[in-house]
């Protein structure tokens, strides 16, 4: 085992910069761990929010219960439409 010495300064220095760094690591995983639906969300995740089976998904989409952008091949969903869908499966 290595013991290196240093002055209490630069040790005081080289800690504040590590807490510095600590606090930035900490609110770039904080914002990404926000639980409210604030992007886009794909097939796969709105069949996991609404418990439904991609069959069903397709349906709302045709009958316009769920509005949804295409891009190529790929559908995406507007996070406040799919929060109207949960409220309207609701009241029924």
């Amino acid at each position: 085992m290595e013991v290196i010495n240093m002055e209490a300064q630069i040790f005081e220095a080289m800690m504040s910069c590590f807490e510095a760094f600590t606090k930035k690591v900490e609110d770039l995983c904080e914002d990404h761990q926000d639980k409210s639906l604030h992007r886009w969300l794909d097939n796969q995740d709105v069949c996991r929010i609404l418990n439904i089976s991609k069959r069903t998904l397709q349906n709302y989409r045709d009958n316009g219960t769920l509005p949804f952008t295409q891009i190529n091949h790929k559908m995406f969903y507007k996070p406040e439409d799919v929060e109207t869908v949960i409220h309207k499966l609701k009241l029924k």
